[in-house]
């Protein structure tokens, strides 16, 4: 294990928490518990690493946002676990919608970390077989997020509470569209969330060694 790697605090928030569990996927199963189970393998493949982790929100919680930038204080990087949906009108659709994301704030005091931190894990996703989604940059079907590294699939989002109330480098991981059928059985599969896992962990080591 690297010292210097031992010594670097990575913080794994899971996102939303038991009373709003974010969006139910296209079985009915709500956001938080594929948030969950992804934020715990991410825990673990960076604990292989050797990175130090505290994982913040596995109770289901965390009721307010700046409380997980609070209680991530010391740390070299905060990466929010998250899901991702479409717009209800969208619904009817939302086989056609997949792929992963990231996003970060501009106004993140260390925003240059952040999006280098972000390009590195959406490089290891894509080496993995993973695909940008992309749709989050439309001003149509997504929210006209602007990117940040489209190769990469990162996407500035200026709003975005825990990034942009975080005092050290923040970004936030879309792992996959939960409302489209196929893609939520792959998120589900845990040989594809170990490899989420992994290609984050990886990222996280290229961007901070």
């Amino acid at each position: 294990m690297s010292s210097v790697l031992a010594s670097l605090l990575i913080a794994v928030d899971v996102g939303h928490y038991a009373a709003e569990p974010g969006v139910l996927s296209a079985r009915g199963r709500p956001e938080f518990e594929y948030n969950r189970e992804l934020a715990l393998e991410v825990r673990e493949a960076l604990l292989a690493a050797g990175f130090t982790v505290r994982l913040i929100g596995e109770r289901g919680d965390y009721a307010v946002l700046h409380h997980r930038t609070r209680d991530a204080k010391g740390a070299a990087l905060l990466i929010s676990i998250h899901h991702d949906s479409v717009r209800e009108r969208w619904l009817p659709q939302a086989d056609q919608f997949a792929g992963f994301s990231l996003f970060l704030s501009r106004e993140n005091p260390a925003r240059a970390k952040a999006l280098a931190c972000a390009s590195a894990i959406g490089a290891r996703l894509r080496a993995a077989g993973f695909t940008p989604s992309r749709y989050h940059a439309d001003p149509v079907r997504g929210e006209n997020r602007p990117f940040a590294d489209e190769t990469n699939g990162v996407h500035y989002y200026d709003k975005l509470a825990v990034s942009r109330t975080a005092a050290m480098p923040a970004l936030l991981v879309e792992a996959g569209v939960i409302v489209n059928r196929e893609e939520e059985a792959r998120m589900r599969d845990p040989a594809a969330r170990r490899r989420i896992a992994e290609s984050i962990a990886q990222g996280v080591q290229q961007c901070l060694s």
